[in-house]
């Protein structure tokens, strides 16, 4: 199997196609890039951005450039000797378009006589034989169905005609009553779906890999890719979603002959990956914690709890509470549907509860499971602790919770004793985890937004540098070969957005003081919030991303409020709340209250350049493959997407990366500054991906490195055998203790060269010296 030494992902768009990505290899091969990581090419929606909603399995994408495309970008990337890794999706299916998808085309024209009935996950017997399509803007709409073309029509959608289903004259309703699929109102998609969806996404329907057939069909084009050398590594898409992820890789490694693979897994933390899965590893949000917590100053921890509670008028929130409350939520409203289908199955198979009883249990054991999902018997302790809350949260449900253990496979010694509910719970848990808290309760919880990132558990404020080291050792031990990230395309704030507001732990009082004077100079006007909370997540976004255009920023704060769903929501939307809240951006951006979020952010600035080069040397070091995510090797803050899927000029990246390989480092006035333009990053992604590619013999065990001195506890460093890295932590506070004093590091024995500047170095160093120019120093042994 080939192993990565780095990937850089690049999205694939109808605007930047496989063609051009090809175009851009030059310049990666020259930053140090092993492989790169494309975003799904198979043949997606009409105008997909993103390509999650593949909907026909059989083609790759020509709106993404095509078989040729692919061909082209392959034999660059392999001429180069780069590897090609591709990011696949076996969850679901787009069918927005039902005539773009034909596997659910024939769904819906031949039911469950269609030789893809099984590949959707479609509960019939709940639908009335039907598939249940949540498209009309009302009942009454029926009047607006047409026959055109032998189709059925309403307005621009289209739908296939069962054969011998209707004639000419037909009076449209009457036909539509004669089909496999019901057409109805779209707001009861949420109650009433009868087909397992992408979380709450009803144009993406649940495709079932776990029939083996329909497995190696929808994958029949990528082990082609495989096959013919095109591809080197796969990266799995939401393996959660699937009936039993650990099969699924146990059949691709199969099938594929053994690739590299990853996959999209969401660790809480203190939960590990199933040591069985065949699968190298996840694709790295567990590390962006880790990294992102060593960072943050445990000391601004209470004074930012204080004003997220003066922000609240006065009442604590508690985190645990907070993603209880939203969950159940989810449960209650957009997620009801596939609740319901849980308690018909649990009814099927004995349950002796009412319905609304059963679902009422089943929703507040979803609501207190603590992580995205069990593989049972693996991740027990998970669900007999969500029992036990559950229990504990809502005493008048003891007994239906005792009479539902059984069937949720509490005391399952094996996969084979799962139950069909058990089985469709673990699919369930992970959707609810993932609306409820990163599409929900991450917006609400706003004292250091910073932490909540995928993956994270925002009251976990901070790591100590031994809690770091020890966690980066065990990556080490236990999944080398994994991922780990900084940015993706799926991060709420880009690396050096959370690099800036993680300043604000170490400045906790100038923070509180800017905020309560923006809420005093708001109070009573037309860009008044009311919210607190809300208010101070985008002054933080703002921060973090300064400067930031009007539009840019109005379109995240109004993502940010719909989804935080306090005063304004997706499906509820508040128009006067809305407009209030593009004033105020506005109002903050480009009027009275401009320079002085320009003044805050600029004393943020250096600690938070210094913040962001010390997550980089840190994660391209330390154990597992480092993903670069496509414009990350400069400052590039970007706030949640699509703000973080804008094209990159790889163009200008490379004549910059050109002119800092021409410099001298060994020459004071050739070093880059540490400065807005971002050439230091440059620099430094591109020394440590060479090394990773080039010398691999050089990073070998993990191994703490600790200074002594007076201020230990801003140096971070550690030895993989042939690569020392150094980084500052907690910059701030550094620079008020006026600078490292006496603080040295002991170097490994032997001689050893600082990357970045050309200097040797060996023994005992001063840190003062080793970090002179850069806060971070990257060491090779010579």
């Amino acid at each position: 199997m080939k192993i990565p030494a780095s990937t850089y992902r690049l999205q694939i768009t109808p605007g930047a196609q496989l063609g051009q990505a090809a175009e851009t290899l030059d310049y990666l091969h020259s930053l140090g890039v092993d492989w790169v990581y494309l975003s799904p090419i198979l043949q997606a929606g009409d105008g997909s951005e993103h390509g999650y909603d593949v909907a026909d399995p059989s083609v790759i994408d020509p709106a993404r450039g095509g078989e040729e495309g692919l061909r082209q970008l392959a034999q660059k990337a392999h001429e180069h000797g780069m590897g090609v890794l591709v990011d696949i999706v076996p969850n679901h299916q787009g069918v927005a378009v039902p005539a773009h998808n034909p596997w659910w085309w024939s769904v819906l024209r031949e039911g469950q006589a269609s030789p893809y009935a099984r590949a959707f996950d479609i509960d019939w017997e709940a639908g009335g034989g039907k598939v249940l399509l949540p498209v009309l803007g009302n009942e009454d709409d029926l009047g607006a169905l047409k026959i055109e073309g032998g189709e059925l029509r309403y307005y621009d959608q289209s739908f296939p005609l069962a054969e011998g289903s209707w004639a000419e004259g037909d009076d449209p309703r009457a036909v539509h009553e004669r089909q496999h699929y019901r057409l109805m109102d779209w707001r009861r998609g949420d109650r009433e779906l009868n087909y397992r969806r992408f979380f709450t996404i009803a144009t993406l329907a649940g495709v079932r890999v776990e029939d083996r057939a329909v497995l190696e069909e929808s994958h029949a084009e990528i082990l082609r890719w495989v096959r013919e050398g095109l591809v080197d590594g796969l990266r799995i898409d939401h393996p959660d979603g699937l009936r039993d992820p650990g099969d699924y890789l146990r059949d691709l490694q199969q099938l594929s002959g053994g690739v590299y693979t990853v996959v999209e897994k969401i660790l809480e933390p203190g939960e590990s990956l199933p040591q069985d899965w065949a699968t190298q590893g996840t694709t790295g949000y567990d590390a962006l914690g880790e990294i992102d917590r060593l960072l943050t100053d445990p000391a601004g921890e209470a004074p930012l709890t204080r004003l997220d509670t003066q922000l609240r008028g006065g009442q604590a929130l508690d985190w645990h509470d907070l993603i209880h409350t939203t969950k159940r939520a989810v449960t209650d409203t957009t997620l009801h549907a596939e609740v319901q289908r849980l308690a018909r199955s649990a009814e099927q198979e004995g349950l002796a509860l009412s319905h609304a009883v059963a679902v009422d249990a089943l929703s507040e054991v979803l609501a207190c499971f603590g992580v995205y999902r069990s593989y049972l018997p693996q991740g027990r302790d998970y669900l007999a602790a969500a029992l036990a809350e559950a229990a504990r949260r809502r005493p008048d449900l003891s007994a239906a919770l005792e009479q539902l253990e059984p069937l949720l496979g509490l005391n399952a010694q094996s996969p084979e004793d799962l139950s069909e509910t058990a089985r469709r719970f673990q699919q369930t848990s992970g959707m609810v985890m993932a609306k409820g808290v990163e599409d929900s309760a991450f917006y609400r919880y706003t004292r250091l937004t910073s932490l909540t990132e995928v993956g994270g558990d925002p009251s976990q404020f901070a790591l100590t540098p031994q809690e770091a080291h020890a966690a980066f050792a065990r990556r080490g031990r236990e999944w080398p070969h994994g991922l780990t990230a900084l940015s993706t395309h799926d991060t709420k704030r880009s690396e050096g957005v959370r690099a800036r507001i993680q300043v604000l732990a170490e400045m906790p009082q100038e923070w509180a003081e800017l905020v309560q004077a923006v809420e005093q100079d708001l109070r009573g006007s037309d860009t008044d919030l009311q919210d607190g909370p809300l208010l101070n997540l985008v002054l933080q976004a703002l921060v973090g991303a300064w400067p930031v255009s009007a539009e840019r920023a109005g379109e995240y704060a109004l993502k940010a409020a719909r989804e935080a769903g306090l005063q304004t929501s997706w499906l509820d939307n508040n128009a006067e709340f809305e407009a209030r809240l593009g004033r105020l951006v506005e109002r903050l951006v480009q009027g009275d209250q401009q320079q002085r979020l320009a003044d805050f952010a600029g004393r943020t600035e250096q600690a938070g350049y210094s913040n962001a080069l010390a997550q980089k040397l840190i994660q391209l070091t330390m154990p597992g493959v480092p993903d670069v995510y496509q414009g990350s090797e400069v400052w590039s803050p970007a706030l949640v997407d699509p703000d973080n899927r804008r094209p990159v000029n790889y163009a200008e990246l490379a004549g910059r990366l050109q002119a800092l390989d021409q410099a001298d480092p060994g020459t004071d006035g050739c070093r880059p500054p540490v400065d807005s333009r971002g050439d230091a990053k440059l620099l430094l992604t591109s020394r440590a991906l060479r090394l990773r590619r080039d010398q691999p013999e050089l990073f070998g065990d993990y191994q703490p490195l600790w200074a002594q001195g007076e201020r230990t506890q801003h140096a971070f460093a550690f030895s993989r055998g042939g690569v020392v890295a150094v980084a500052t932590r907690l910059p701030l506070g550094l620079e008020r203790a006026d600078g490292w004093g006496d603080t040295a590091l002991t170097l490994p024995q032997g001689d050893w060269e600082e990357i970045l500047t050309r200097q040797p170095f060996s023994g005992t160093v001063r840190l003062a010296d080793l970090l002179a120019h850069y806060p971070v120093a990257l060491l090779r042994r010579r």
